[in-house]
């Protein structure tokens, strides 16, 4: 496995616990983080960071957030996988995604996440998956 997979895996375990610390410890002073690359700016600094996963965490109970496959090149790794989570009121989100992740030396530096925000919301509103999505996200995680 590679040092950069080893370390995206890290911040997913720490994540999943719940520790946004130990999440932002994988993170450059000066990260910039699309979360949402096409539908929302960016956010800039490990701050900001905090501030929208403290936010977040307080919205779900369960992370159960996977990756499919990766690749490497030079300081970028690039994944898919489904970023997937139980909801406080119980419903279930899952989507797929593709990111890009940059690295500087051991921390993540930039991070571009490519997700349809629309598949999201439609569950959130209660709306079930399609059965292409299922497809998608129905693999095994690395």
């Amino acid at each position: 496995m590679s040092a950069k997979l080893e370390v995206m895996q890290a911040l997913i375990a720490a994540w999943s616990k719940g520790d946004v610390d130990g999440a932002l410890a994988h993170m450059h002073d000066d990260i910039v983080w699309h979360y949402a690359a096409s539908v929302a700016p960016p956010l800039k600094g490990k701050v900001k960071a905090r501030k929208f996963l403290e936010n977040f965490k307080s919205q779900i109970s369960e992370v159960r957030w996977r990756i499919f496959d990766y690749a490497e090149n030079g300081d970028r790794l690039f994944v898919e996988g489904v970023d997937e989570y139980l909801a406080k009121d119980g419903g279930l989100v899952a989507a797929p995604y593709a990111g890009v992740i940059e690295f500087d030396g051991d921390l993540i530096k930039g991070w571009r996440d490519y997700v349809d925000i629309g598949v999201m919301e439609a569950q959130k509103a209660g709306h079930p998956r399609s059965a292409w999505v299922d497809a998608l996200i129905d693999r095994p995680a690395l």
